[in-house]
């Protein structure tokens, strides 16, 4: 298992749709390790697939020193009145932006054996579930933003020291 790099905004593989991941797949297990290894680095709190670069439907995640994974994860509920919250990326890295978010969120998915996965929380975990699984549909959280923020983001980022 390993750190994997993460990929920028930018790269093709972040804005396409993951496949599912067939119970029993042998790849699968490599891609767990690796996802898991990815999000320990300290101040990261979630990391789909397509961020290290596989465009299959998993991700793992760090919140409140709980690691963990789920495959093929499907966001069946949010609930709450949305909330703007400071949200950031690290495909799009040394930014934060104002971004509305439910301030509950539920998953459900499955682990590496098929066993049945469900995901839930408030504050953080639910902003990632729905920022993780955003990813995984191909959708960057900067697509949310209110238009004028939109703007805003897009030129800071096109100005950054990373951006190709």
């Amino acid at each position: 298992m390993a750190v994997r790099e993460i990929r920028l905004f930018g790269d093709p593989v972040l804005r396409s749709a993951c496949d599912p991941i067939r119970p029993g797949d042998a790849k699968a297990a490599t891609l767990v390790g690796d996802l898991l290894d990815t999000v320990r680095v300290p101040g990261r709190a979630g990391v789909a697939a397509n961020q290290i670069g596989v465009g299959q439907r998993a991700f793992s995640y760090n919140v409140d020193d709980v690691v963990g994974y789920i495959i093929n994860p499907v966001l069946v509920e949010v609930s709450g009145e949305p909330e703007i919250v400071d949200e950031g990326c690290l495909s799009v890295p040394g930014f934060y932006f104002p971004r509305l978010r439910y301030p509950y969120a539920r998953v459900t998915g499955i682990d590496l054996e098929g066993n049945p996965v469900e995901l839930k929380g408030d504050g953080l975990m639910a902003q990632a579930l729905q920022h993780e699984t955003d990813h995984l549909d191909g959708h960057l959280f900067i697509e949310g933003l209110e238009p004028e923020a939109k703007r805003e983001a897009m030129k800071l980022i096109r100005q950054s020291e990373w951006w190709a």
